[in-house]
């Protein structure tokens, strides 16, 4: 079998017959679906209810969109730095010890977060839910990739990433029958995470991480992603792949009322447009999952949902989102079926790397993707200048440097389908 340099294959006996007893329908994906759901519903409610949120705060309408950006970097900025810490507990405490303290922390600080009564505080709760929800993709994916079998390994993390967006969609639910109250939908949002606490009960254990911790292998050590040269690379073209995601969501959807008040269109409604685009989303994670079965290669499957994103990004500017509300939502959900190939890139975080680094991998690599939200925002805030007047040009202009690094990346990375997870980095 070859592994990548750096890499040595576990010798131990890791249950394979266990392995193979999982199905893509299994309790741990099913766990792990109903774990991303609240994960996503509560990472994407802040785009949700921003702008409800911010007039009860007071909020000057020429201030929401640089608040709002504000707030949202530093949730990110959380998201990152909970990405690493819970990573290396994953590898070193356990992928289940992960699940259960992600999930504590971010339910809490959900829950505070419908009694904010100011700016500074809406901006601490959300950079501490980015700490908690760091950990809850990333550890069951891991946990997917090592319990089930490696031909079912895409179906499983599709899987899982569909139902987690469909999180998004029950936001928008909430957030409209209960009469946009974005304090009720914070509260719902931390109960289902408390609720969710208990299913993790018997979430199952890794037989792969039982072995490699009892051969005394080193653990979740983040120094050995830069002590070695290709590792340090895979690590790097694993972040740059998910940028589009992000540009995505965080540029162009988050902030669509703003593109489309330049496009010329009117009545036209963010939250729905959010919500719209993870619909289409949840299709693109599923297809992206099947197709690379079916070809038997992600990375193939790769280039192809890159030029399917590709193309409805040059649409949304080329068109001026179409003319109308209509249309322009049906181009965010071009681009959301375009974003599906994020259960490509965060399942191949985990087939990329050892058993001893594989959650500091697969929870830091998506993580440091939305981290790298910031920078993003930075390159856009740049190029458009400070009256804002090259704010549609600043904004393809970002996304054409987001994708080439992100295209780059995928031709170099190597493909991951049907690798055996029982190999260690050394």
């Amino acid at each position: 079998m070859n592994q990548p340099n750096g890499s040595t294959p576990l010798q131990q006996d890791v249950s394979r017959a266990q392995a193979l007893s999982y199905g893509v329908f299994s309790l741990p994906v099913i766990i792990g679906a109903l774990g991303f759901f609240v994960d996503i519903y509560d990472l994407l409610l802040f785009n949700i209810v921003r702008i409800a949120s911010f007039k009860e705060l007071g909020v000057p309408d020429n201030q929401m969109q640089n608040l709002g950006e504000n707030i949202l970097n530093w949730q990110m900025i959380g998201l990152s730095i909970g990405g690493i810490l819970w990573g290396i507990m994953g590898d070193k405490k356990g992928r289940k010890n992960v699940l259960f303290g992600s999930i504590l922390l971010y339910s809490l600080a959900t829950i505070a977060n419908g009694f904010v009564q100011n700016v500074d505080q809406y901006l601490l709760l959300r950079f501490i839910a980015g700490l908690g929800l760091a950990g809850e993709l990333g550890a069951s994916i891991t946990l997917t990739t090592e319990l089930l079998p490696k031909e079912k390994r895409g179906i499983g993390s599709a899987i899982i990433a569909t139902s987690g967006v469909m999180g998004t969609i029950t936001a928008y639910i909430v957030y409209s029958v209960s009469g946009k109250d974005w304090r009720l939908c914070f509260f719902i949002g931390g109960a289902m995470g408390i609720l969710l606490l208990f299913a993790r009960i018997n979430t199952l254990k890794s037989g792969i991480y039982d072995a490699t911790k009892k051969a005394h292998v080193q653990m979740g050590n983040v120094l050995m992603f830069f002590n070695n040269w290709n590792r340090f690379i895979r690590y790097l073209r694993a972040i740059t792949i998910g940028l589009p995601v992000w540009y995505v969501i965080g540029i162009l959807i988050t902030f669509s009322n703003e593109f489309a008040r330049r496009f010329g269109i009117a009545d036209f409604d963010q939250p729905k447009s959010l919500m719209l685009q993870y619909v289409a989303l949840a299709f693109g994670d599923m297809g992206a999952g099947i197709v690379s079965n079916y070809i038997k290669s992600r990375k193939k499957t790769l280039m192809i949902w890159y030029g399917i994103l590709a193309l409805f990004i040059f649409l949304f500017f080329a068109l001026k989102g179409g003319g109308n509300a209509f249309n322009m939502y049906l181009l965010c959900m071009g681009l959301g079926f375009g974003s599906g190939l994020s259960v490509l890139y965060i399942t191949m975080s985990a087939e990329q790397f050892g058993t001893n680094l594989r959650a500091t991998a697969a929870i830091s690599i998506p993580n440091l993707v939305r981290g790298f939200l910031p920078v993003i925002s930075i390159i856009f805030k740049t190029l458009r200048g400070s009256d804002d007047s090259n704010y549609v040009s600043a904004a393809w202009i970002t996304g054409i440097i987001v994708m080439t690094v992100g295209f780059i990346s995928v031709l170099y990375t190597d493909e991951t389908f049907g690798k055996e997870m029982n190999f260690v980095e050394k």
